[in-house]
């Protein structure tokens, strides 16, 4: 999910800074494209330093992976991860017409190997059995509502991950959400008001000896 984060003391936006109202792509094949944002309420894209770094830090493992973006508000994440060549991704976001803009995004940038879901995230994991596993889980669950730490263990114990999967997770300041022994912390960046922090899951013990 994208949410409202403090705003800037200029009254101009910085150059290579996504305007309020629209979204930027920053690198990849649609790199410069500008996405409209409805006017909602705590709905922002997640900030462009905070998609570079990230995705800097996946360089050379988002060729061909197959996405999940739950809480996806904006799509910002899932979308910046197409561009620099994810094969598919599936947006999860429970507010209709926040869906349905990311789908009109999809079609703008001519991106036809993704689906996007209007429903409750957890819901969804809960009651969906996964056909293939995700190589990327991208995690930025509304703050102060205690849903990280649920889903990490839904994820983990639902089959929705593939063995070497990567786990972007988003959460307040000064939370730290539990997570399965086998995502072993990557990177973690703070910006604002958030803690993100990137975790590469690994087999368990007893399923590698299996």
């Amino acid at each position: 999910m994208t949410r409202k984060r403090s705003s800037s003391r200029s009254g101009r936006a910085p150059r290579n800074v996504s305007r309020p109202g629209q979204l930027r792509i920053i690198g990849g094949d649609h790199r410069r494209r500008q996405l409209p944002v409805l006017d909602k309420p705590g709905l922002r894209p997640t900030p462009d330093r905070v998609r570079e770094t990230l995705y800097n830090w996946l360089t050379g493992e988002l060729y061909g992976a197959r996405v999940l973006d739950l809480f996806a508000g904006t799509g910002a994440l899932g979308l910046e991860a197409l561009s620099r060549g994810a094969r598919e991704a599936t947006f999860v976001e429970s507010d209709r017409q926040v869906a349905e803009l990311i789908e009109q995004n999809l079609a703008t940038l001519g991106i036809a190997q993704s689906n996007v879901l209007h429903t409750d995230a957890i819901a969804w994991l809960q009651s969906t059995v996964p056909d293939t596993p995700y190589s990327l889980v991208l995690l930025d669950p509304p703050f102060r509502l205690d849903l990280a730490t649920p889903c990490c263990t839904i994820l983990e114990a639902a089959g929705w991950l593939a063995t070497e999967s990567w786990i972007y997770l988003e959460v307040e300041k000064g939370l730290a959400p539990q997570v399965p022994d086998n995502w072993q912390l990557h990177r973690e960046l703070r910006a604002g008001d958030s803690h993100a922090r990137l975790y590469h899951r690994h087999a368990r013990a007893l399923d590698r000896d299996q």
